[in-house]
């Protein structure tokens, strides 16, 4: 009787790849895992990805809005010298008329200079790119830049904007 036989074993090193991305980024689905996972070097497909990732249950939770006490914060080294680790966050305001403007800021950690602000009345992160483009141009790239976790900075764009200069995102904890 002839029956189909896997060539491959389930390979536990990718499993346990899988996992350790999930643990790190607890609010990427299956689908942006799968990019990671091909970032380094998994020749692998985005449906065993799925397969591998709903048998170890790591589907995304639900958000519990109860608060829970965290594991002890440990405070980050300061920078050493200037350009080595910049923060971006959007500030907003409101003009006379009541329409809402946003404001990108750019600093660096070390000097606290303000390296660039962007005003306009949507900052979508294929402009945020674009300017980090502009100030990679002027002064050169961080090693790590320091954002939180609003959809901008979170996306895809400035995800694939990172991975392809260079540079981690480092993202703060939220409500912090």
């Amino acid at each position: 009787m002839a029956r189909y036989r896997r060539r491959t074993s389930e390979g536990s090193e990718l499993r346990q790849r899988l996992c350790a991305l999930a643990a790190e980024r607890r609010r990427f689905g299956y689908r942006r895992l799968f990019v990671l996972l091909r970032r380094e070097g998994f020749s692998v497909n985005h449906k065993r990805v799925y397969r591998l990732y709903r048998e170890e249950g790591l589907s995304v939770r639900r958000r519990k809005r109860k608060r829970v006490a965290h594991v002890v914060r440990v405070r980050r080294a300061e920078p050493e010298g200037p350009n080595e680790r910049w923060s971006m966050d959007f500030v907003s305001d409101a003009l006379g008329n009541g329409r809402r403007i946003r404001v990108l800021t750019v600093l660096d950690e070390f000097t606290r200079e303000c390296l660039a602000t962007e005003v306009d009345t949507s900052l979508p992160g294929l402009r945020v790119a674009r300017v980090l483009d502009r100030l990679a141009a002027e002064r050169g790239l961080p090693e790590l830049i320091t954002v939180d976790n609003g959809p901008e900075f979170a996306g895809k764009v400035l995800d694939a904007w990172a991975y392809t200069n260079g540079v981690r995102l480092y993202f703060i904890d939220p409500g912090k």
